[in-house]
């Protein structure tokens, strides 16, 4: 069964393009493009959507919600992020709602192909500059943030950090951990406090430097 795609851009030439790129590949087929992540959110809760690519330069407050609630409403919605500018800030928004991708709008077509396949296969795609940038972050700390409490986390708790990491939602954590949403938002909130770690964008650094979260090293 072929991975279903949405693209979400207001640049129609860029919708055909990316489109046309996608549709090369016999496992990917694009359901749809639209302009505006309203009409994302109306389309993915309409018809079964696994992957949903779409421009981060211009979403705005709207915009952002219309993300989270396709994560949070659409059960095996993934969302990769297109990003004009691959700014820090814009990374930790994308990641509050929910991003299991993160790359570049101009990245290459094989890159991007890359990408969907990875996060509908339930991993996190970041492009090496963001990884780059992240890693570059960590460093420049003069001491790892959690390093201290890293080992008194309990199985259960390595095993809600890994899968918040690769951008399951607290509802599809509990899910698939035969959990209660109360139980894995109390799981979250003890993990990030042994770590000291206050944002998502911390504890992907965390999870990447420690071997928790596998990206892929292909260029």
């Amino acid at each position: 069964m072929p991975i279903k795609c949405l693209i979400v851009d207001d640049d129609a030439i860029f919708r055909q393009a990316l489109r046309r790129a996608l549709e090369k590949e016999s496992d990917i087929e694009v359901i749809a493009e639209v302009s505006s992540p309203s009409e994302a959110l109306g389309k993915v809760r309409q018809v079964r959507t696994d992957v949903v690519l779409m421009d981060s330069s211009k979403l705005g407050k709207t915009g952002f919600e219309s993300a989270r609630l396709m994560r949070t409403d659409c059960e095996g919605t993934r969302l990769i992020f297109l990003a004009v500018d691959e700014e820090e800030e814009d990374l930790r928004q994308c990641l509050a709602v929910g991003a299991s991708g993160y790359i570049a709008k101009d990245a290459p077509a094989a890159r991007l192909i890359g990408a969907v396949r990875d996060v509908y296969a339930g991993r996190k795609y970041l492009s090496p500059q963001v990884l780059g940038k992240l890693v570059d972050d960590f460093r420049s700390r003069q001491a790892p943030f959690g390093s201290a409490q890293a080992a008194i986390l309990t199985r259960r708790e390595l095993e809600v950090l890994k899968m918040i990491a690769e951008g399951n939602s607290v509802k599809e954590i509990a899910l698939q951990l035969g959990l209660s949403t109360k139980t894995v938002d109390t799981h979250k909130f003890n993990l990030m406090r042994k770590l000291d770690i206050h944002n998502k964008v911390q504890l992907v650094i965390y999870a990447i430097q420690h071997q928790i979260l596998t990206l892929p090293t292909k260029i």
